[in-house]
């Protein structure tokens, strides 16, 4: 097992063979599009990969990722640090290879003769761990200013119907 920091590029195909387990840091200020919906880029990016080949010989890369990201919670406007697990299976296939044979449970990742961009396969699977709306717990959550006040009820609140008119003309005999 190695515990340096993530190389950029490896050949997922050399690194099965040997049945290689990669283990690192990646700093957080290194995935630029990870950033872009966050409020800070401080922070590292643990990731492991373990390289094997399955019962069929495929190439499979088994995938750890842990971070701790700040974003602005959409209930209260106040930072929230969420923490980012992500874990996935990938069989590695040749481009434009038949994929329909490949059991259930591996996503397919695509490559050809170039070594294959760890960086942006974290990044990539950082995105799509991501929370759509970040929040905090409900209980957690700030309510936002004036928020306590409370609303008006239904009699406080008189409110013009606006068929009065038409209620009125119905009535009136000469039209």
């Amino acid at each position: 097992m190695l515990n340096d920091p993530i190389p950029p590029h490896v050949d997922p195909r050399k690194l099965a063979d040997r049945g290689t387990t990669l283990q690192g840091e990646l700093l957080l200020a290194n995935l630029e599009r990870l950033c872009d919906p966050l409020s800070d880029n401080v922070g590292t990016v643990q990731a492991k990969f373990v390289f094997e080949r399955d019962e069929r010989k495929a190439v499979v890369i088994h995938s750890f990722i842990d971070t701790e990201v700040k974003m602005v919670c959409q209930r209260c406007l106040e930072l929230v640090t969420l923490p980012i697990h992500s874990e996935c299976s990938y069989a590695v296939v040749k481009e434009g290879a038949n994929t329909q044979s490949l059991p259930s449970g591996y996503d397919v990742l695509e490559l050809g003769e170039d070594p294959l961009d760890l960086q942006a396969l974290i990044e990539e699977e950082l995105l799509l761990a991501l929370p759509i709306v970040p929040a905090h717990q409900p209980e957690e959550c700030q309510q936002p200013a004036g928020a306590d006040e409370p609303e008006p009820s239904e009699d406080e609140v008189t409110r013009s119907n606006p068929f009065s008119v038409l209620a009125q003309l119905k009535r009136d005999p000469n039209v």
